[in-house]
Parts: C-alpha cells; sequence; structure tokens
C-alpha cells in the first residue's frame, strides 16, 4: 500500500488537536531530497502548533510559513505547487472556512498533477465534505511500538489509518507503523471487528512521494 503519491490527498485528524496526522504525512514524505513547504492558518498555529522540526529527517528541509486567512494559505499552496523546486507542498487549515470550496481543491489537485508535485492539506476540525482529493484519508495516533534496546522509552511511531475515499486504490482501514531505521511505512491490514488481519501480516512500502 503506498499512500504517497505525486497528487493531491487531503487527511482529516481523528480528533482536531491529534499530532499523529502530522507524523503520518511527514512519514509519507521521508524519501524526498527537496524542501517540503508547510502552510499553516492562524487557527491551526493557535490550536496544534506546527511540525517539531528537530525530529523531522526530511534531507531538504521545511520551509515553513503561517498566514491568517485560510484563502491565503490555499494561494501559497497553489504558487508552490508551481516551483519545480519544491518536493512537496502540505497546507493545514482548521474547521470549514468558505475559502475551501470544491474549486479551490480541484485547483490544487490540477496543480499537484500537471507538475507531479505531492500535495497534502490536513484538516482539523473539519468534516469530509466535497473535495477534488485524489485520496481522503483519517488518521488517529496509537501507542507506538515496542522499543527493543529500552521498555520505557518509545518504539517507532504507529497510527490508525483509514483511506475512505480513493480515485487509485481500494479504501480500507490499516495499522500503520515508520520503522525509522529503514525509512519505510509498514501497514498491517484490520480486520471487520476491528483486530489486526493476521493473514495480511505487515507489508513495507516506502511511499514514493
Amino acid at each position: 500500500m503506498a499512500c504517497g503519491s505525486r497528487t493531491f490527498a487531503d487527511v482529516f485528524a481523528a480528533t482536531a488537536p491529534d499530532a499523529g496526522v502530522v507524523g503520518f504525512v511527514l512519514a509519507s514524505l521521508q524519501n524526498q531530497t527537496r524542501p517540503v513547504l508547510w502552510v499553516q492558518d492562524h487557527l491551526s498555529v493557535a490550536e496544534a502548533g506546527g511540525p517539531y522540526l528537530p525530529a523531522v529527517s526530511l534531507s531538504g528541509g521545511i520551509l515553513r510559513v503561517r498566514l491568517n486567512r485560510p484563502t491565503d494559505v490555499l494561494q501559497a499552496m497553489e504558487d508552490g505547487l508551481g516551483c519545480s523546486a519544491l518536493g512537496g507542498v502540505i497546507g493545514e487549515i482548521w474547521g470549514e472556512p468558505p475559502a475551501l470550496s470544491f474549486t479551490a481543491t480541484k485547483r490544487l489537485a490540477l496543480r499537484s498533477e500537471h507538475n507531479a508535485i505531492p500535495c497534502w492539506l490536513v484538516r482539523r476540525g473539519g468534516t469530509a465534505n466535497l473535495s477534488a482529493a485524489r485520496n481522503r484519508w483519517r488518521v488517529a495516533s496509537l501507542p507506538s511500538t515496542p522499543n527493543v534496546y529500552d521498555a520505557k522509552a518509545p518504539g517507532d511511531p504507529r497510527w490508525r489509518v483509514e483511506l475512505f475515499r480513493s480515485r487509485s486504490a481500494q479504501p480500507g482501514t490499516w495499522i500503520v507503523s515508520h520503522d525509522r531505521a529503514s525509512d519505510r511505512l509498514h501497514f498491517s491490514a484490520v480486520s471487520g471487528d476491528g483486530a489486526v488481519a493476521a493473514s495480511h501480516g505487515a507489508v513495507g512500502e516506502r511511499a514514493p512521494g
């Protein structure tokens, strides 16, 4: 299961302040060698903060931009998707602003695909209304995997991830972990009763960005 692609996706936090959505998006872009543009509106910064940059291993780094209005975030994302020097564009918008229309998401999708630059829109406190996003995700944080070297220390991060709509993949729900040593995402399918399906096991897939 490849969660990254050179197109436009939106991702919803299971709860508005859940930082796991940020970790999942960053892990999906780990192989980027060019800078990633990260744009947040004022409410997203005030309510959820920003990415913890010292823990980010993107070799190209992150260019952070904070803007007051969602409409400015959308414009900055669209402008960024026109820059071939960037390896990805991430936007964060809080709630349900009028500027976040289907037309606005369509423009992001077309620009992302035309220039082959992955684009993620992080939604906090929003609902999955009409969107042109090619892949749509819900992400919730889970306890980390056990640390084999120190039982009291956290291991690799894990999330419960649902792909609830996609134009290129089969929707489903997975337990996903990020093996930081190999820089791979591992997807384990979840069965109908919510347990991890043992028959599927874990499949490593490095997100192509």
